[in-house]
């Protein structure tokens, strides 16, 4: 991915030129205009659209494959013009659908003005990456998506992002394995979701062949780990998805109890219970009850 003299007059540009720098850049989790202004006023070098938050703060829903490419191409219409110059990465989820889709999602998040589009292996519905019971394609579908997504941008220092989800049920090495596979396949930055533990961290950063993106979660699966560590291991991006959203529950939780409100007693500690706070167990319940259930004639 990092090549010298970029051009920075496009999003993409502008990030693979941040990346080829050197170290390591955080991308805190922007999810509306508002939290965008605030990145860019303080300074941060790359922001990261996060499905999660766009999800929780902007529907109202868990990050369970509810929202459309529609919807998530709107906010990040509205977070890149509110950043400005700053870049955007941004979750574009499974790309919502096979190949075709990911061609049309690819297009309308470059309109947009992103920098760059995270792509996973989930199937679909995808739920977030910290959450259990995760389902994926197989590799050649993925490598499929991969490579309709290359074939679509408009501009070529746009950067796709190739995440995979495998850890959790398939295990560390498999995620690995596809981790290479999907760089082999052109992807620009790699992202294994969710590693449990500082060793497979640092396996991820020996192991996988190309430029790394890390996602810290507080309260998820992936230990916290400093950003010069990061930076020491050979990660060049670290997104901090809840960096506005989780500090945004906890004073809204404050301000309401002050004005006499009844804080709730039963949540769940980390992204499960923020999913919890909008419907998650509803949800949860609705799936399974069409779960068995096909379409006649289908």
């Amino acid at each position: 991915m990092c090549q010298p003299q970029r051009s920075q007059s496009t999003p993409g540009g502008r990030l693979r030129s941040l990346v080829a720098q050197g170290g390591l850049i955080t991308a805190p989790g922007v999810y509306d205009g508002l939290g965008a202004h605030l990145v860019a006023r303080c300074g941060f070098r790359a922001a990261y659209l996060t499905g999660a938050g766009v999800a929780v703060a902007g529907f109202g829903l868990p990050d369970i494959g509810l929202l459309t490419a529609t919807e998530m191409v709107e906010r990040a219409r509205i977070v890149a013009e509110a950043l400005g110059e700053v870049p955007l990465i941004a979750d574009a989820d499974t790309g919502y659908g096979g190949p075709l889709h990911v061609v049309r999602t690819v297009r309308a998040y470059e309109r947009a003005g992103v920098a760059a589009i995270q792509l996973e292996d989930q199937a679909f519905p995808k739920k977030c990456g910290h959450l259990p019971d995760k389902e994926l394609i197989d590799v050649p579908a993925f490598e499929a998506k991969l490579r309709a997504a290359l074939d679509a941008r408009a501009d070529a220092d746009t950067v796709i992002v190739a995440r995979t989800d495998a850890r959790g049920p398939l295990g560390i090495d498999e995620a690995i394995d596809r981790a290479n596979r999907y760089a082999a396949a052109g992807a620009d930055l790699l992202f294994v979701e969710a590693p449990q533990t500082s060793e497979e961290i640092e396996k991820i950063a020996a192991q996988v062949d190309a430029p790394l993106l890390i996602n810290m979660v507080q309260g998820g699966l992936t230990p916290d780990t400093a950003p010069d560590r990061l930076a020491a291991l050979g990660y060049r991006i670290a997104i901090h998805p809840g960096a506005l959203l989780g500090p945004t529950v906890l004073a809204g939780f404050d301000s309401l109890q002050r004005l006499g409100g009844i804080l709730p007693t039963d949540l769940t500690p980390g992204p499960e219970g923020l999913f919890e706070l909008v419907g998650l167990r509803q949800w949860a319940d609705v799936g399974e009850r069409y779960r068995d259930h096909t379409e006649d004639g289908a």
